[in-house]
């Protein structure tokens, strides 16, 4: 476990030494959110967003579109780099096991996305005055079950996509795709029947409907976390089976 922890702190230094995942990591949240909130401000609409102010919905968005960039860009571009330079394979070769490789990699992703989700609430709460979530423990504990969602997908992508550029190519359209289509863009109210769709089958739709609704005092949402669930099993399953170490 101490060496877990040794090679994520190594891990943690060498994020934050790669520009581009740290703009899509907290960067675009960061930006998009301020932005959103210039447009629709936080007066509630029966018709749109839940029925709640526009920065009410979006906050607990933003957090999940954290987690979406750490396990469609930041995550697999780092596997596959490793993977493509052969470090995956010297790290077989040595001491190193698999499990302190993703256990490492999985702290990692944690301290970033605690990192990122304050630096949203900071936002939310300060320029925008937004509600407070019903209920932290659930909200908690969801943004966890949202991440062991990501990572599982991360590592994924990694395991199927041969390189580290074809694996940024791909992560940043699943990224805008998500980003528009999921719940962190327009709202789904306004969108048509098959964007509507497409935005169901994405993961980061049921990942932000599972945040939002303990932060908005609905409580838990037992479809989302089985459908998040679902995609985390999925997700291990398939990367246990095609995961390559070079």
């Amino acid at each position: 476990m101490r060496s877990a922890f040794e090679l994520a702190k190594l891990e943690l230094k060498l994020f934050f030494r790669e520009p581009i995942t740290m703009i899509f990591t907290f960067g675009l949240p960061l930006i998009f959110l301020p932005v959103m909130g210039s447009v629709f401000g936080n007066n509630p609409n029966p018709h749109i967003y839940r029925g709640v102010g526009a920065m009410d919905y979006y906050t607990p968005a933003y957090i999940s579109l954290v987690l979406a960039s750490i396990g469609l860009i930041q995550l697999p571009v780092h596997l596959a780099n490793y993977k493509e330079r052969g470090v995956l394979r010297r790290f077989r070769a040595s001491s190193i096991s698999g499990a302190m490789i993703f256990g490492s990699q999985t702290i990692v992703s944690l301290v970033v996305a605690i990192a990122g989700a304050i630096g949203v609430m900071i936002i939310g709460f300060t320029a925008f005055n937004i509600d407070a979530p019903h209920d932290w423990l659930a909200v908690i504990f969801m943004f966890l079950l949202g991440l062991c969602c990501f990572v599982a997908i991360g590592v994924l992508l990694g395991a199927l996509l041969p390189n580290s550029r074809a694996t940024q190519g791909a992560g940043l359209i699943l990224y805008v795709v998500m980003m528009l289509l999921g719940g962190t863009g327009p709202p789904r109210e306004v969108l048509s029947k098959p964007l509507q769709i497409t935005g169901d089958i994405t993961p980061l739709r049921h990942v932000v409907t599972m945040i939002q609704d303990p932060w908005l005092g609905l409580g838990y949402n037992l479809n989302e976390i089985l459908i998040v669930s679902g995609f985390i099993v999925v997700a291990a399953m398939l990367s246990i089976r095609l995961f390559r170490w070079e």
